[in-house]
């Protein structure tokens, strides 16, 4: 199974923060699995850095394709198949980066490592 980790999963990894589940960890964990960080992650991580609500980012997004690489993970590109997709999808979840989240899950069969039942209302596979 492949997976592509919500923004939170991918900075709790980074953090070690112990409110990623035991499940999501596990997946991380797990080297044999292709593990997946979107480009819109590193869109939303330097977007709430710089509006002062994620302080600690600054080394992730100075070095973000470097962390990435460094933590086993690979990079997925939002293509133009992915934001049409994107807009397209019903559902009342409205925040964008979710949408291309889910948009990339979808359209690449890859399961989403998310706290967020939002994306339930995708159609995706959600682990956590």
């Amino acid at each position: 199974m492949s997976f592509l980790l919500d923004t939170h999963a991918f900075l709790w990894w980074l953090t070690a923060d112990p409110r990623l589940s035991q499940p999501a960890r596990s997946a991380i964990e797990n080297a044999n699995e292709r593990r997946y960080v979107s480009s819109v992650t590193a869109y939303e991580i330097s977007n709430k850095f710089r509006i002062g609500k994620l302080d600690m980012a600054r080394e992730i997004i100075e070095n973000f394709e470097l962390v990435v690489a460094e933590a086993g993970f690979e990079k997925l590109p939002v293509t133009a198949s992915h934001a049409i997709l994107a807009g397209k999808m019903q559902s009342a979840h409205k925040d964008p980066f979710d949408r291309i989240l889910a948009a990339q899950a979808r359209l690449d069969s890859l399961s989403i490592i998310s706290v967020d039942p939002a994306f339930d209302t995708f159609g995706v596979q959600r682990l956590w």
